[in-house]
């Protein structure tokens, strides 16, 4: 085992309710991967079966990468979850996902999890409770702004 990988992993999000052994097991099937600034991690339009823990640095959602049309949608800061939901279903990236600086990220492959169903299911529901929360809480964020934008337009009657 890869024992920067395991210390990585056990100062997550994503390990919050594994106990050190746990920690250890699922840390055997990450991978730790080192991006330089500008460096695409996924392409838009494509399905990548990866969650990735960002451990230094930050990650940008962009979209139309490379394209006069680029569009920056969202930062993403170090200790967050990122790919949750099509780590989950298997879709598309609305976007593509690029390193906005040196950073270094921790990837966990669907079917990696996957291969501890039957050995160990509790690490698993672990890791799905940590992708959950992480889901609530941009959708909470969400909920705030939109609600926030509601009342800013209200307060101004639509005006600018």
């Amino acid at each position: 085992m890869n024992e920067e990988n395991f210390y990585y992993l056990r100062n997550s999000k994503l390990s919050e309710e594994l106990s050190e052994s746990q920690c250890r097991t699922l840390a055997n099937f990450i991978e730790s991967r080192d991006f330089k600034e500008g460096e695409v991690l996924v392409k838009e339009r494509t399905v990548d079966d990866h969650l990735y823990v960002i451990v230094s640095g930050s990650l940008s959602t962009v979209k139309n990468f490379g394209t006069a049309e680029q569009v920056l949608l969202n930062n993403i800061t170090a200790g967050s979850l990122v790919g949750e939901l099509g780590f989950m279903d298997g879709t598309e990236r609305y976007a593509s996902l690029i390193a906005a600086e040196p950073s270094k990220v921790l990837r966990l492959k669907r079917g990696n999890l996957e291969s501890l169903l039957d050995t160990d299911p509790r690490i698993v529901y672990c890791v799905m409770r940590a992708i959950l929360r992480q889901a609530h809480q941009i959708q909470y964020r969400q909920s705030m702004q939109q609600q926030e934008l509601t009342n800013y337009i209200y307060k101004q009657q639509g005006r600018y």
